[in-house]
């Protein structure tokens, strides 16, 4: 079966997460990445332990192997003009490059978009920067973490009675990533029709505003700025976490008819019925009332009980896991997301395709492994 992006080739100059994420993405793919590291070094996250996988000079970082695997490593120094001169060899036979400099930072080498985009007219040049190459923070260095609490990602993270939290997984680099690949995409399709390459823009801030999605909505609409909520949602009750007899599930009733159920499945179908909570609307309005009229009916139930009642009457719920019940649950056995690439654990792209299959043979590659591609 084929790859479906066999057969294009892909310049990696970034390192760290977003940018890795992205080519890591393609490469899954089945685009042939060719991954360019400072030589001694490589790639920062190579650093990036403990946790590590292997020994002595197999030794990888866990951050280095989750965003890296399908990759070929190159170790040139760019700095020098013979560097420079292997960068514009590679380049000409690739298809997209993709690289998270600071702005301006590769013109001194010429390797930015202008200079390459006049050798190499079809070339796809993807640049991640936290700001974006125009406005008035283009030239600052961007930071996952800043990011989250710049895009308001943190304002509306946490208990409100504590400070505002990051997410647990630097998801604005991911997101990043994730949106550089669909605009690598599209770009690439529209060279198809135009015969011509062009520059992807893509900056962490953008991408962390965008996907504020309901939030940025509840406040595009209403001139007032969401505020943390906890475990809560802003915009349905009941939907949050509930506390059972020893310990807690997440009850995501999404609709008047599943909130009715919920009250039926606790024994309490007059609390279902009674026209003070009869919408989701009039939940908001009441929503401490109702979810302490919930919780104490939670309370009486054991997690297992609470789950197998929500299952069979057909009503949205779930554990809290840690990552390791994650990884053993049935559901995701049964999907195959971890996959062992050469001896080393890895977690496959959540893409499934009808007609195509996946890279699911090349684990993250040691510094230089690939060092032929120059030599030969």
């Amino acid at each position: 079966m084929t790859k479906a992006l066999s057969g294009i080739k892909v310049l990696d100059l970034s390192r760290v997460l977003a940018g890795p994420w992205c080519t890591q993405m393609l490469g899954d793919l089945g685009a042939e990445i060719i991954k360019i590291e400072q030589p001694g070094k490589g790639d920062d996250t190579r650093g990036w332990g403990p946790p590590w996988h292997g020994e002595g000079e197999e030794r990888l970082s866990a951050y280095y192997l989750s965003a890296n695997r399908n990759k070929k490593s190159v170790a040139i120094d760019i700095s020098k003009p013979e560097g420079q001169a292997l960068i514009r060899e590679i380049a000409a036979k690739c298809d997209v490059l993709v690289e998270n400099f600071k702005v301006g930072g590769l013109a001194r080498f010429g390797l930015d978009f202008a200079s390459l985009h006049a050798r190499y007219p079809r070339l796809i040049y993807c640049s991640i920067t936290g700001f974006g190459q125009t406005g008035p923070y283009a030239s600052r260095a961007g930071y996952d973490y800043i990011v989250q609490g710049m895009s308001g990602l943190m304002s509306v993270t946490g208990e409100p009675t504590t400070q505002p939290q990051k997410v647990g997984v630097a998801v604005t680099d991911i997101y990043t990533g994730i949106y550089a690949s669909t605009g690598i995409l599209a770009a690439l399709h529209q060279r198809d029709k135009t015969g011509k390459g062009q520059m992807v823009d893509m900056a962490l801030f953008d991408v962390a505003v965008a996907t504020m999605a309901n939030q940025a909505m509840n406040f595009l609409a209403s001139g007032k700025a969401p505020s943390r909520m906890g475990n809560a949602h802003p915009n349905i009750v009941p939907y949050q976490v509930f506390d059972c007899s020893d310990g807690y599930i997440i009850i995501a009733s999404g609709n008047d008819s599943q909130y009715r159920k919920l009250c039926a499945a606790l024994g309490q179908p007059e609390l279902g019925t009674d026209p003070k909570y009869a919408t989701n609307a009039d939940r908001l309005a009441h929503r401490d009332e109702i979810v302490g009229k919930i919780m104490a009916l939670t309370v009486g139930w054991t997690k297992a009980d609470l789950l197998a009642a929500c299952e069979r009457e057909g009503i949205p719920a779930g554990p809290i896991n840690d990552v390791g019940e994650a990884f053993a649950d049935p559901q995701i056995v049964a999907r195959g997301l971890r996959v062992d690439l050469k001896g080393i654990p890895s977690v496959r792209t959540p893409i499934v395709f009808s007609d195509a299959e996946l890279a699911l043979d090349r684990p993250s590659p040691r510094l230089g492994q690939d060092q032929e591609i120059i030599e030969g």
